[in-house]
């Protein structure tokens, strides 16, 4: 399977698996999200900055280019006019063609067009005659040549923007829809109109593309005298310092686009350095262990060292693959204790039963038949305590522990026992320290243990004994003891007492009363609850042996 496939199998939803509640905001998670908005978001603030940027360009132009056409239309109203009749002044052609063209001669890339009230053009600073009288057009200067890479930026640039959400705003080259040069003229006696019904209205500017992609700016300003208008200046300009400045911008934001392009690829490299790649490590001693190769230890030690959320799931697969083999071994030596120990009773009653066959005496008949009988019970105990444990071990894997007060339970303990106890039985004391009795635990199961140490301790106990069953806080934890007055337990079996069918039973009891599981299953539930069991002798001043004392530790609420 392909390394990429690999990295997305990870991420695919699983049906069956269950829904984790996720942290909001970890610190991987913002490291991912600063990674990829970062260098878009300085991307789109500068995209939608160049709209904004060049319609002010654009804006300043044609405010500029309305001043100077206000200066020819004052200087022509001035110089170019003659009154034939009283209140009849109009413009003349030859003394407007030579002022227009002396106003414009300074200005570059400009021309000026003079129209009538009625529509006909009076003048064009392109126009001249000639040799001979002939009239030659002089054209607008052609456009710069920007070379190749100026339509590559403008192409991509324009890609890019449309692509992005804009303003409301409408840009100023979408005024002229089509692409025109000079020739253009406005609607003179519309606009006049238009000026007539709306006093201090300005003709709109028209801005366009030029089909050899120069960008003409155009306005119109009305030659007034005496309130009454003599005609339109219509002034002309190719706008090259916008379209350089625009370029200009243009090659910097694809330059930072560049940059952040670079940078997020660099980042998301790392990112696959740092992450994705520790997963499919991972993924991979997952499948190890799978394999049957976790037991040595398959997650790399690299992993296991980092401190983010990558070394928390490290962390957290090793511990369960060596709870898992914990388990696993645990389950393998139960199985071999619990055959073991089925296979004494099984043999005992085979060998019985075959003797029973070759044997015609009565009374020998009796003993192997009761022989018999003792057997099955004790299989039938056997049996009975290896199914509780098998349950108690499912359970605490599934019940959660909850705050359990200990002061109710001890007290109904020590009542049961003081209840049922036969005249010449041990005498249980119960003793409670100071504060809050309160430790985290499964009540059921915590019950359980202690029955079974008190149960204990009146097997071992003398007649007229004495039990003590006392708890006191020690720290973040509570002891729970159990102490009797019997022969107290061998000092090399202090620990083995705990193993799984180990029974150190009084003098004088039945053999196989005992299945040697109690203090093995009281071990499990209280592991299982975070604490701890152990077994000690009590001794008297001299160093002798006065009793046994069974101490559980549990975590306090």
């Amino acid at each position: 399977m392909p390394d990429s496939t690999r990295f997305f199998s990870l991420f695919r939803p699983d049906p069956d698996a269950p829904q984790q509640r996720l942290r909001f905001l970890s610190p991987l998670l913002q490291r991912i999200l600063l990674v990829n908005l970062l260098p878009l978001a300085v991307l789109l603030a500068a995209l939608l900055y160049l709209d904004q940027y060049q319609n002010g360009l654009l804006a300043a132009e044609v405010a500029t280019l309305h001043e100077q056409a206000k200066i020819y239309a004052g200087a022509l109203a001035e110089a170019a006019m003659r009154e034939d009749q009283p209140d009849a002044p109009h413009l003349v052609p030859d003394l407007a063609r030579p002022l227009l063209r002396g106003l414009t001669e300074p200005t570059p890339n400009a021309q000026a067009r003079l129209f009538s009230p009625e529509g006909e053009m009076l003048a064009d600073t392109r126009v001249r005659e000639g040799a001979g009288g002939a009239v030659v057009m002089e054209p607008l200067p052609t456009a710069v040549d920007r070379g190749r890479l100026a339509e590559i930026v403008g192409r991509v640039y324009d890609d890019l923007l449309s692509l992005l959400p804009h303003t409301n705003e409408v840009s100023l080259l979408e005024v002229g829809q089509q692409p025109a040069g000079t020739e253009w003229t406005p609607d003179v006696r519309e606009e006049l109109r238009l000026n007539a019904a709306t006093p201090g209205r300005q003709i709109p500017p028209y801005i366009r593309r030029a089909e050899d992609n120069r960008l003409l700016v155009s306005v119109s300003e009305p030659v007034s005298r005496n309130r009454r208008t003599l005609g339109v200046v219509v002034l002309t300009r190719e706008a090259r310092e916008v379209d350089d400045s625009v370029l200009a911008v243009r090659l910097s934001i694809l330059a930072l686009f560049g940059l952040a392009l670079g940078l997020t690829v660099m980042l998301s490299w790392y990112l696959s350095l740092t992450i994705a790649r520790p997963i499919l490590r991972l993924a991979g001693a997952a499948a190890a262990m799978r394999e049957g190769g976790g037991r040595g230890g398959a997650v790399p030690q690299n992993l296991l060292k980092r401190a983010d959320e990558v070394g928390e799931l490290a962390r957290a697969l090793s511990d369960s693959a060596s709870a898992l083999w914990t388990r696993m071994d645990a389950i393998e030596r139960f199985a071999a204790d619990v055959a073991h120990e089925i296979k004494n009773p099984l043999s005992s009653i085979r060998s019985a039963i075959e003797t029973l066959r070759r044997i015609d005496d009565p009374a020998k008949q009796s003993r192997l038949t009761a022989i018999i009988a003792e057997d099955v019970g004790r299989l039938d105990r056997l049996i009975t305590d290896i199914s509780d444990a098998s349950r108690i071990d499912a359970e605490l894997s599934r019940v959660a522990a909850e705050p359990v007060d200990l002061v109710p339970i001890l007290a109904a303990l020590a009542e049961i026992d003081d209840a049922t106890r036969d005249d010449d039985g041990p005498r249980m004391v119960l003793e409670l320290g100071e504060g809050a009795l309160v430790v985290q635990a499964v009540a059921d199961r915590l019950v359980q243990v202690l029955r079974n140490l008190i149960g204990n301790a009146h097997s071992f106990s003398p007649a007229n004994g004495r039990i003590l069953l006392s708890a006191h806080i020690d720290g973040a934890m509570i002891d729970i003891a159990v102490e009797d007055e019997g022969p107290g337990i061998p000092d090399a079996k202090l620990e083995n007492i705990f193993d799984r069918f180990y029974s150190e039973r009084p003098q004088g009891e039945r053999f196989g009363t005992h299945s040697g599981l109690g203090l093995s299953i009281s071990r499990q539930i209280v592991e299982a609850l975070k604490g701890r069991i152990s077994a000690e002798n009590r001794r008297d001043e001299s160093g002798r042996v006065v009793g046994a004392r069974f101490v559980v530790r549990l975590p306090k609420a």
